[in-house]
């Protein structure tokens, strides 16, 4: 650092041919090392990552559109019709987390754009979780949200299909443990037929936590066990598993939409599906968006990230926004200028909105999201 400073007249060399420095000058040089320190540990305080994760709009795909060259959504062995208007699918860049790292600066400049949302890490990815994982878990919730479609619109446009009810896990501790296991299929309890989840869950609140007989099947083999379920409080009843569902569907319906995972897109996937199938336009040649779960009865569930979903919508030119009950409370107060937003609960309800709007009706007459 000391060849940085000018030579002093008048003071002679060291021993070791050094050029010694004055005090005044000395203190100017130890400044100026100071300065560049703080600079350094500035900076590296900026750089240092932090426990937070930053929600960003992600892109928009119109399920009645094309992907990289290929249909979202593409039907084989049933008629279709084609589609001019958008129902966009819109999702959610995470910024944070398995998948990358959000700085301290990063977070200062995402806390000042409402746009962004910005939440603990642990509150998105329990402690332990890899990217790996996340792939996993994005990539199963997706292929499941798009069979939950499938059956939703079939089941919308009252086209009979094939439906059985799987375990998918096993609380530990609970009535089922030791006497089912996951992929076993669901037949039937207390004698009566269970093809969903809220045939089991009526059949089970009925038993008031008497010995039900569950019938079932594994490996090809139909056997019968006999579960008490467990009292879990205020009236409720539980065998204690998760499901998921088995479906034989009367035609194909395939989906080209490798860059997004999760469960969020199923409504979307379901009015497309519901549109393809339909004589006419659904949306009029108008473009909408929207985001929720479904559930093969066509319930809409709540998703993640509706802030910036409303905002991709927005920016991406669509005028009517379909939002999930179950985020309304997120909603309010957090809508862009220039877009309308509907309050749905079931692909019935989202259909009719759909179908209202496209037809002119004013979207502040159908159902509103309030605080």
């Amino acid at each position: 650092m000391s060849s940085s400073v000018p030579p002093t007249v008048g003071i002679p060399a060291d021993d070791g041919g050094r050029r010694l420095v004055s005090p005044r000058h000395r203190r100017g040089l130890v400044a100026a090392v100071s300065g560049v320190a703080t600079l350094l540990l500035a900076g590296i305080v900026w750089a240092v990552p932090v426990p937070y994760v930053v929600e960003i709009p992600g892109p928009v795909y119109n399920t009645l559109g094309t992907d990289n060259g290929k249909d979202v959504i593409s039907i084989k062995g049933r008629e279709t019709y084609a589609a001019k208007g958008a129902l966009d699918l819109t999702t959610v860049y995470i910024e944070g987390g398995p998948n990358s790292t959000v700085n301290l600066l990063g977070l200062i400049r995402s806390a000042l754009d409402p746009s962004l949302s910005i939440m603990p890490v642990d509150a998105l990815y329990p402690k332990g979780t890899t990217k790996q994982t996340v792939s996993q878990e994005n990539t199963a919730e997706m292929q499941s949200s798009q069979d939950n479609a499938v059956a939703a619109a079939l089941k919308s446009l009252s086209i009979p299909f094939g439906q059985q009810v799987k375990i998918a896990s096993l609380i530990s501790g609970s009535a089922s443990e030791g006497k089912l296991q996951p992929g076993d299929t669901i037949l039937t309890v207390a004698g009566q037929k269970a093809d969903s989840l809220a045939t089991v869950q009526k059949l089970v609140a009925g038993s008031q936590g008497k010995p039900l007989a569950v019938g079932f099947q594994r490996n090809g083999v139909d056997q019968t066990v006999e579960i008490t379920p467990k009292d879990a409080g205020q009236g409720r009843y539980l065998l204690g598993f998760t499901v998921t569902y088995a479906f034989t569907f009367p035609f194909t319906v395939d989906f080209a939409l490798d860059a997004v995972g999760g469960p969020s897109a199923g409504m979307m996937f379901a009015l497309g599906i519901v549109d393809k199938l339909t004589p006419g336009d659904l949306t009029q040649g108008r473009q909408i968006a929207g985001t929720g779960t479904i559930e093969p009865d066509g319930t809409v569930g709540a998703i993640g990230g509706i802030v910036q979903k409303m905002e991709g919508a927005k920016g991406h030119g669509a005028t009517l926004f379909l939002a999930p009950a179950g985020n309304c409370g997120e909603v309010v107060g957090h809508i862009p200028d220039g877009l309308s937003v509907v309050r749905v609960d079931t692909l019935d309800t989202a259909r009719h909105a759909v179908e209202a709007y496209a037809q002119g009706t004013d979207p502040g007459t159908l159902p509103q999201c309030t605080k």
